[in-house]
């Protein structure tokens, strides 16, 4: 029983990593533009989708290539439509992005069908690593060091570097930041270009994980909402402790009461904010009260 729950443990984290990845787009999305993008689980099915397709026609080597192409489609997307929703009632943002995630999901009905599609993992990750008692396959594995590396960079290119500097100081002053001469115009369409990118790279991921359909964005969007209230709206850090932490909730709980393990997330989130309605590591977002 030890063995197994510890194996169901490490499944949980490598579960959490990528909830972790999908969030992080999605808060920092929030904390800088100010818009809940419920479409953000779309664009994670748009990445699983075209990581397939690019994997079907020239290979992994070109499956990277698959969150660019995503960032992309966001940066777009953002120039056409979410940056007329800056400054407006919530609501508004939360409606029109939905009707998004329901364009794109009825996009991908379309060009690739209905039905699920096999992505098998590449064929070099084949395999179980053995650690002790703990049994974990070698893409598993991979999955958790990517999305840890991917992680690592983001923190890096937000703290250390200029662009990134521009993006936290945008997020609690975008007046300032323009009357410095920065474009915040282009600097908003990069940031929503960055979340829809760090879904994409969750969703090629997630491929060989999750059964790669088009309602595989609401596997994935309603667990970025669970973790972006438990961390804190905007937070970062938070994001990347709750996410953790729902995906060993959930892992766990599948293990020792599968029956619980649809609402086993929810109810964590409502005792995480009934204890700290601002969410583990919420701040207070003098622009959003």
């Amino acid at each position: 029983m030890y063995e197994i729950l510890l194996s169901q443990a490490a499944n949980g984290v490598v579960l959490g990593f990528l909830y972790v990845l999908i969030a992080a787009g999605l808060s920092i999305t929030f904390g800088l533009l100010g818009v809940i993008n419920f479409a953000h689980g779309a664009f994670f099915a748009l990445g699983a989708y075209f990581g397939l397709t690019l994997y079907q026609l020239f290979g992994w080597a070109a499956v990277p290539f698959a969150p660019i192409l995503v960032a992309v489609i966001g940066m777009v997307v953002e120039v056409v439509l979410v940056r007329r929703l800056y400054g407006k009632e919530p609501l508004l943002s939360l409606i029109v992005t939905f009707a998004l995630a329901l364009l794109i999901e009825a996009l991908i009905r379309f060009f690739w069908g209905a039905d699920g599609k096999p992505f098998s993992p590449p064929p070099f990750l084949a395999g179980v690593v053995e650690m002790g008692p703990l049994l974990m396959t070698t893409y598993r594995l991979s999955v958790l060091v990517a999305t840890a590396l991917t992680l690592l960079a983001l923190w890096v290119f937000l703290t250390f570097t200029p662009y990134g500097r521009i993006l936290r100081a945008g997020s609690r002053d975008p007046e300032m930041v323009e009357m410095l001469g920065i474009p915040l115009p282009r600097v908003l369409t990069g940031v929503f270009g960055l979340g829809c990118g760090l879904a994409a790279i969750a969703g090629v991921l997630a491929g060989p994980l999750w059964n790669v359909s088009p309602s595989m964005s609401a596997s994935a969007i309603m667990p970025a909402f669970v973790i972006v209230a438990i961390g804190g709206l905007g937070s970062l850090r938070g994001a990347s402790v709750a996410g953790l932490l729902v995906g060993l909730v959930s892992a766990l709980t599948i293990q020792l009461y599968p029956e619980a393990a649809g609402a086993a997330m929810y109810l964590f989130m409502f005792l995480i904010l009934l204890i700290r309605p601002r969410g583990l590591l919420g701040e207070r977002w003098e622009r959003f009260e």
